[in-house]
């Protein structure tokens, strides 16, 4: 299996929404919501990208990536995204916290492979 690589994105600025969490064990139903919602954020316009680690006992860290706030807005009010929410807080987490930044600054750095 391949390892995953970070989000390819565009020239900042954009945004960043930061979701941090720590998952109730066992958690019926939720490794299917997160792949719909990753499915429906993938079709929302202003979708940047998205980047995430972390699983059941761990500290889970996704970053999701977007043109604008409206954008966001708009991902944060989607109908199926608010169940999703509630199913969250109701099933899956311990604890969550969502950071908002707006990034001004971005590079990185990518290995030349091997007789380059």
């Amino acid at each position: 299996m391949a390892v995953p690589a970070p989000a390819a994105l565009p020239e900042p600025p954009y945004y960043a929404v930061i979701f941090s969490s720590n998952r109730v064990e066992g958690g019926e139903g939720y490794d299917e919501t997160a792949a719909r919602m990753l499915e429906l954020a993938r079709k929302q316009p202003g979708f940047l990208g998205i980047d995430s680690t972390g699983g059941e006992g761990e500290l889970g860290i996704t970053v999701s990536y977007w043109r604008d706030e409206e954008a966001i807005l708009a991902w944060r009010d989607h109908a199926e995204h608010l169940v999703a929410q509630a199913d969250g807080r109701e099933r899956w987490y311990e604890r969550f916290a969502v950071h908002v930044a707006r990034v001004e600054r971005a590079y990185g750095f990518v290995r030349p492979a091997a007789g380059s």
